[in-house]
């Protein structure tokens, strides 16, 4: 299978490229990004045929279908590191919270987070095709907090891959900031940016579409790629969970074959819900797509007013900082599945000119039959944690704001999965005020042991050891002086 641009061709790069090319190189045409040329149309009886089999020969088939060039033993290689999550045998449980209620925790890798979900096999994949073209890359990771961590743990210390992680300062929880600043691999570099989680995506954009940066570091011998979800690599991996929400669902009698099911998915950059919204084209039985957004309630006004405007948002820093983000990459691969390169390329132009572009009613009316939206604050989210944890049930802020989208968007009488992407380990002071009802400032150490303690919730190792970890990256810059200190970094000997 190929893959082509969301904005069209410039004539420069090649019209459709190959799948290990578009993770290779995910800058496409006009600052645009790759897509499949088509998605492939599952058989007919493919849940029935796996539901008695494992969640690596799942993600297997599935990759097959998409006729990747990897090779059997790459693709194999890659999945075997489901077996280092917490469940071997499930990587990713769907848990019963209500009646109709499930929760697919996401988060049992060894970075707590769902980007490990996508972010282990895709590593795996990536530093074996360079390896294999004898080729040295430099993979740039921007994160809200998640991907850094899930990124660095995946290159670490890679054949022919050096990789680059900037973040917020200030932007990510304690923990998440740990497990980056404490990594000790030889070939990483982390940079934190006086700046949010947008300054340092449009960053990494920036520098994919530099041909001046290009050109430093093809001096040295390197080539460029990204570790966030504008690369393909990475999504192709968050259609798979999708499927085991629901074979998962049937395994435990809760719905039959072919009854449709809502998804909700805790969204900032939309890659995870753009995984569901392909899982649904190539033939799941879902019945809408709900959005749940946080007070940076960007995705929530595109989907209800067909309106994207960013002219006068200042991003609000919330309990939920995962999601505190305005400008949504993987919208764009939704758009252009509906609406057209063209007109995909028309609205993203607008929004680079003018801050803002603005659907047709019927462009909306299309973007409505997928996607039910709804937006919550950092209250709601309190008082969610405190209620479900009062009835067995631990979460953290992000699956909290799911709840909303449970309790206003759902039509019809139908089973609920929501999708939990991170772990309480990772925000545990917002947990543990959810769960006192207070605002005290709580360190992240002080938060974590008094919820293990008084909740006999499970710390793991890997995040206990980081208040004694070492300190590796302390490099804070103004967002303006990023390119100077990759390229620093890359003739570090």
């Amino acid at each position: 299978m190929n893959f082509i641009e969301t904005r069209g061709n410039d004539g420069v790069k090649p019209s459709e490229v190959s799948f290990s090319e578009a993770i290779l190189n995910p800058s496409a045409s006009f600052g645009g990004l790759y897509v499949p040329k088509e998605l492939p149309k599952l058989e007919e009886n493919f849940i029935q045929k796996h539901l008695d089999k494992n969640y690596k020969k799942l993600a297997y088939d599935i990759l097959k279908a998409f006729e990747i060039d990897i090779s059997d033993e790459d693709i194999d290689d890659a999945l075997s590191l489901y077996d280092n999550f917490d469940d071997a045998k499930n990587p990713c449980p769907v848990v019963k919270v209500k009646e109709d209620l499930f929760v697919h925790e996401q988060y049992h890798g060894p970075t707590r987070a769902f980007k490990d979900m996508a972010l282990q096999p895709f590593g795996s994949i990536l530093s074996s095709i360079a390896k294999k073209r004898d080729e040295k890359y430099l993979i740039l990771a921007a994160t809200s907090g998640d991907t850094g961590p899930a990124a660095l743990n995946t290159f670490k210390n890679k054949e022919n891959i050096k990789i680059a992680c900037m973040y917020p300062d200030g932007g990510t929880s304690d923990v998440q900031r740990l497990q980056m600043v404490c990594e000790d691999g030889e070939n990483q570099k982390v940079i934190g940016i006086k700046g949010n989680f947008d300054d340092a995506q449009t960053a990494l954009k920036n520098l994919l579409n530099s041909q001046s940066f290009k050109k430093e570091l093809e001096n040295d011998g390197i080539k460029l790629s990204a570790a966030n979800s504008v690369n393909f690599g990475r999504i192709i991996f968050q259609i798979i969970y999708h499927f085991h929400s629901y074979l998962e669902l049937i395994r435990q009698n809760e719905i039959k074959n072919n009854d449709k099911i809502y998804l909700v998915v805790p969204s900032g950059n939309f890659g995870n819900v753009l995984g569901a919204y392909y899982a649904k084209k190539m033939g799941l039985p879902i019945e809408k797509l709900l959005v749940a957004s946080n007070e940076n309630n960007i995705l929530t006004e595109w989907i209800n007013t067909g309106v994207y405007d960013i002219r006068d948002k200042q991003l609000v820093l919330t309990k939920s900082p995962a999601m505190d983000i305005l400008k949504s990459s993987n919208i764009e691969r939704v758009m252009y599945d509906l609406f057209g390169a063209k007109r995909t390329k028309e609205l993203f132009d607008d929004l680079a000119k003018d801050n803002i572009f603005t659907l047709t009613n019927e462009e909306k009316q299309l973007l409505q039959s997928e996607f039910s939206a709804i937006n919550s604050d950092d209250s709601y989210g309190a008082v969610k944690i405190k209620e479900f944890l009062d009835n067995g049930y631990l979460m953290d802020p992000h699956t909290a704001t799911c709840l909303k989208a449970y309790e206003n968007l759902k039509e019809k009488d139908l089973k609920t999965v929501i999708y939990s992407t991170a772990e309480w380990t990772k925000f545990s002071p917002t947990v543990l005020n959810a769960l006192r009802q207070d605002d005290t400032k709580y360190s992240d150490k002080e938060a974590l042991e008094e919820i293990a303690y008084k909740y006999n919730a499970i710390l793991p190792n890997n995040i206990k050891k980081l208040f004694t970890s070492e300190i590796i990256h302390n490099t804070i810059i103004n967002k303006e002086n990023i390119e100077e200190e990759i390229v620093k970094f890359i003739r570090e000997k």
